[in-house]
């Protein structure tokens, strides 16, 4: 990932106003022509997802993410990678943050380099830029006296409902809660063979590629040779249904966490103020059909098709939180009924949407085979959220944890339509519960998904304009 520390936006005169010029004259075919249209699999188009994401549901969800039930996600940033010994920020070990304990949380996190880093650095712009990944991939942990207190009412109020489950991270002695607010999803520095090795571990061992595809799926591997993006994606027509799904989410959410960097980007940073905005030249080398020999656009409608997929379980999910023994509670009982009322209205506007992702086509075969495919996906996807344990860069896993539990308890919700039915008005039901933690990671995922779509949007009218 390019660092583009010192590229200003503006005012820098007429070389800097010719070059992005330049660059935007390679960009009309994405924003204009190719990512428009029916979704595949779904019938769908992207101009009404455009505007009922950007002009309905899009200024409530980010109202709501601002209320306290929303804000504060409890996360384990200390689990250990399961699958291999991690490597850290810019592919060295002990280049990463170390979070403070929960006695001593001070304003941030700071991270030391162990002498082993800096005998591993063999030049100054490596070390630079492993600090800069530190620096900007840092935690912010702050929290309020008072904010720790009505921790403890929550957890105590949770753990006396009655659960579908109960998720083990939540209750480990390394989990503390972060504000989202003070921990934006944005570019960090993470980049090399760490990330690398995440994301290709997600693709190549995760999603059901055929035998006969021999080209990496990852987006960032180095070699890519002659092939052609568009043609290269004809292996997945092959597929069922249900395996094009998966690896739609999975690049959907790729291309998602992509357009957040590119949109919160580090332009500049003088006097120790950084400066962060939408970064051009990056969002073109990730989604340009030019750059990415077709496969652009094609990321971009998957991100498309993993927004009607979390938005048909919002839809679906309503009737549970519809009922009157449902609280969203942080102990203001005032801002918990202003917060549930805003919620119900969102799920209002989900349920409303004309052109749903129909989810009963999918597991649709014969039962035996149907139930076997199903819990081979649902493996594949548990996987997955293994592997966020593996990110090198403490804001990126917080983000990844966070989007991947959303995406899975979206899921949970879509494969629960039985169980959310026979869900009694008054009493907690066994057949399906959320906790609090799944609530949470539910609302700021599909949140995210919202923010992609309408950042894409700025970026669309930001290059029509300058062109």
């Amino acid at each position: 990932m390019s660092l583009g520390f010192r590229r200003a936006v503006s005012g820098q005169g007429a070389a800097v106003a010719v070059q992005l010029l330049v660059t935007l004259s390679f960009l009309p075919s994405l924003v204009k022509t190719q990512v428009t249209g029916v979704l595949d699999d779904c019938l769908c188009d992207i101009d009404s997802i455009d505007n009922f994401n950007n002009y309905k549901i899009f200024p409530k969800l980010k109202k709501l993410q601002e209320r306290d039930y929303f804000r504060y996600y409890k996360v384990n940033l200390k689990r250990p990678c399961p699958f291999w010994a991690e490597d850290g920020h810019c592919s060295i070990k002990d280049c990463h943050v170390e979070p403070c304990p929960e006695s001593k949380i001070p304003v941030g996190i700071k991270a030391g380099h162990s002498n082993k880093y800096l005998q591993a650095a063999n030049n100054t712009k490596e070390l630079e830029d492993c600090e800069q990944a530190n620096k900007l991939g840092a935690i912010n942990s702050t929290l309020s006296n008072e904010s720790k207190e009505a921790f403890i009412d929550w957890a105590r109020y949770d753990d006396s409902q009655d659960h579908f489950c109960e998720l083990d991270d939540e209750r480990s002695p390394a989990a503390q809660y972060v504000d989202l607010l003070l921990n934006p999803e944005r570019y960090t520095g993470y980049k090399g063979s760490s990330a690398w090795r995440v994301w290709n571990s997600i693709y190549e061992e995760n999603c059901f590629k055929p035998r006969s595809v021999y080209r990496p799926l990852n987006p960032l591997a180095p070699s890519r040779g002659e092939d052609d993006g568009e043609s290269f994606y004809t292996w997945l027509e092959g597929l069922c249904l249900e395996k094009r799904v998966f690896y739609k989410l999975i690049s959907g959410l790729h291309a998602s966490i992509n357009l957040h960097l590119c949109a919160n980007y580090l332009l500049e940073e003088t006097w120790g103020k950084p400066s962060w905005g939408p970064n051009i030249k990056e969002f073109k080398r990730r989604f340009d059909p030019v750059e990415t020999k077709g496969e652009g656009p094609r990321r971009l409608k998957n991100l498309y098709f993993l927004y009607l997929i979390e938005l048909r379980a919002l839809s679906k999910v309503a009737p549970y939180f519809e009922r009157s023994i449902v609280d969203l509670y942080t102990g203001n009982l005032e801002e918990d009924a202003d917060t549930k009322t805003l919620l119900l209205s969102i799920f209002q506007d989900t349920k409303s949407f004309p052109m749903h992702f129909d989810e009963k086509s999918m597991f649709a075969g014969d039962k035996k085979g149907a139930k076997s495919l199903k819990e081979e996906f649902r493996l594949h996807f548990k996987n997955i959220s293994r592997i966020m344990d593996c990110v090198g860069c403490d804001k990126c896993r917080l983000w990844g944890k966070l989007q991947t539990q959303g995406l899975g308890t979206a899921l949970k919700i879509l494969f629960s339509e039985k169980e959310i039915q026979k869900l009694p008005e008054n009493s907690p039901s066994k057949g399906f519960q959320l906790t609090r933690q799944e609530i949470v990671a539910l609302l700021n995922a599909f949140g995210r998904l919202s923010t992609s779509i309408k950042e894409l949007q700025n970026f669309k009218a930001l290059l029509q304009h300058k062109r």
